[in-house]
């Protein structure tokens, strides 16, 4: 009984309360600390001289700087917590930025963000040392086209008329690619890892697609001229030849998709220069109607009857 009442004595009473004002002091002076510190970061995170005053795209060609412009605008618009400008140079939206101009032009290839002083002339006029956001830009040039999943069989001048896609030297599907009369862009058809509905965005057979292209070169360099390649649902490549003046889809030579392309390739140019394809080949192409290259060292071809 004695220790509950002191325990409970008016002067520890008033201890305890002494104690809880100083806890509750504390804890009133560091939130108005922290608000202080947090009201003047904002306020000096509005300086013109922190802050995106102007946008700059270079390096573009194809890619339209306004329509570039008005993503990025998009961007760096509004405030973090309410009260921090997006356009600050310190914590501006670099990967949004980034990643939303991949999503909406896929031609772009390299995208670098830079802070540059604004020009004497401009920051003059605008009365403060306003900073610009420059945008250097590579865009990805068109090498190939990828004209569908399907090869079509005659290319009659009225049916010519496929809707083709550029791809880049590292098979990646950027834009869709206007008519082009005559065998401008080597063509690539069959699924290969792409989407159906909307190819842009993706890889056309990209694992192997190194391999193809060397193996398309080396064609040329032993005097063929192929035109289009064509990946089937069963795994097979056919490889078509030009076939000059003529509408109609030239001979093609096929291979297996797991072929040693190298080998192939060097069989390919032996039976070339052998009797009698050698003869054949030079004095009927235009019957020509395969080669077959996918029995190992064995070549098999036909020519229509005459």
């Amino acid at each position: 009984m004695q220790k509950r009442n002191v325990l409970n004595s008016p002067r520890l009473l008033e201890l305890k309360k002494k104690r809880h004002r100083v806890v509750l002091n504390k804890i009133l002076f560091s939130l108005l600390g922290l608000s202080a510190i947090f009201i003047l970061l904002a306020y000096f995170s509005r300086l013109n001289s922190l802050n995106i005053d102007e946008v700059r795209v270079i390096g573009n060609k194809i890619v339209d700087a306004e329509a570039i412009k008005a993503v990025i605008k998009q961007q760096i618009a509004g405030k973090y917590l309410w009260l921090f400008p997006k356009t600050n140079i310190l914590f501006y939206p670099q990967n949004d930025i980034r990643n939303e101009l991949r999503d909406k032009f896929k031609r772009l290839k390299d995208i670098n963000l830079s802070i540059k002083p604004a020009r004497t002339t401009d920051a003059v006029q605008s009365g403060g040392n306003n900073k610009v956001l420059e945008i250097s830009l590579a865009e990805r040039v068109a090498k190939y086209t990828w004209c569908g999943i399907e090869f079509p069989e005659a290319l009659l001048m009225e049916d010519s008329m496929e809707k083709c896609y550029f791809l880049d030297e590292d098979s990646y599907v950027f834009d869709e690619a206007p008519y082009f009369s005559g065998e401008v862009y080597f063509k690539f058809y069959g699924l290969a890892g792409l989407n159906i509905n909307n190819p842009l965005g993706f890889y056309f057979f990209k694992q192997n697609f190194k391999q193809l292209i060397s193996f398309k070169d080396i064609l040329v360099s032993i005097g063929l001229k192929p035109v289009a390649l064509y990946i089937t649902d069963d795994g097979d490549i056919q490889v078509f030849l030009s076939r000059g003046d003529s509408l109609i889809t030239g001979p093609k030579i096929i291979l297996k998709m797991d072929a040693d392309f190298q080998n192939v390739a060097e069989n390919l140019e032996a039976a070339l220069t052998t009797e009698p394809l050698q003869s054949k080949f030079k004095n009927k192409y235009s019957s020509l109607q395969y080669i077959d290259l996918r029995f190992g060292n064995k070549v098999y071809y036909k020519f229509k009857s005459v």
